[in-house]
């Protein structure tokens, strides 16, 4: 049986308790034994590495070296690490090599809740397959991403909040390797309740069965 580790915490705005529970509930359903803990200080255990799995919902917070030290080494190793919008590309802002292993660091959310729509780029990737452009109702991440990443998914700026970047086409979705591990991203799910459009819980169901060992 496949093995998950859901670190939560955090800024409590984005609701990590709430969302490690739906994701705990999903991995499940899909077949994972599935361990739940507040706080980083499991990242730092040696049996990291036997798992299948790490999703951290960790906004802003800090890690500790020897977690994002034996975080990596795992990841590296060939463990899988899937993430969403703030709880992984807004965690660890002063860790350079957590922001390695992920491919990107949020910057602004200019409007904060507003409507964008999401374009599929990779229509014939398998975690989007089937899914057509869609409407979306939360922050738009505006971010710092690695060009290594292998982009499914993007968005459009209109510049109407911010008149400097009208026009900019940002990743919305990637996936990339690090070592030999998969590593999965949506900057999608700002709250809970986020995790009830269908669009958008699929493709994370599909990025954290697509980078679980």
């Amino acid at each position: 049986m496949r093995e998950a580790l859901i670190v939560w915490g955090g800024w409590s705005g984005h609701e990590p308790q709430e969302c490690a529970e739906i994701i705990k509930t999903m991995l499940e359903e899909d077949g994972f034994k599935v361990y739940l803990e507040h706080g980083t200080e499991a990242l730092a255990d040696p049996s990291v590495h036997d798992l299948s799995l790490v999703v951290p919902i960790m906004t802003m917070s800090k890690i500790e070296k020897e977690e994002v030290k034996n975080l990596a080494a795992a990841i590296e190793s060939g463990v899988g690490i899937a993430g969403y919008h703030g709880g992984a590309g807004d965690a660890f802002r002063d860790s350079v090599d957590y922001q390695f292993i992920i491919g990107g660091q949020w910057v602004a959310h200019p409007g904060n809740i507003i409507d964008y729509t999401v374009n599929i780029t990779r229509p014939d990737d398998p975690l989007v397959e089937g899914i057509a452009d869609f409407p979306y109702t939360s922050e738009q991440y505006y971010m710092h991403v690695d060009p290594a990443n292998e982009v499914l998914a993007t968005t459009k700026f209109t510049g109407e909040h911010a008149y400097w970047i009208d026009g900019v086409v940002m990743p919305v979705v990637w996936k990339r390797k690090y070592g030999k591990g998969r590593v999965f991203y949506s900057s999608l799910g700002h709250q809970a309740k986020e995790f009830d459009v269908p669009q958008m819980k699929t493709i994370f169901r599909r990025g954290a069965n697509w980078a679980a060992r």
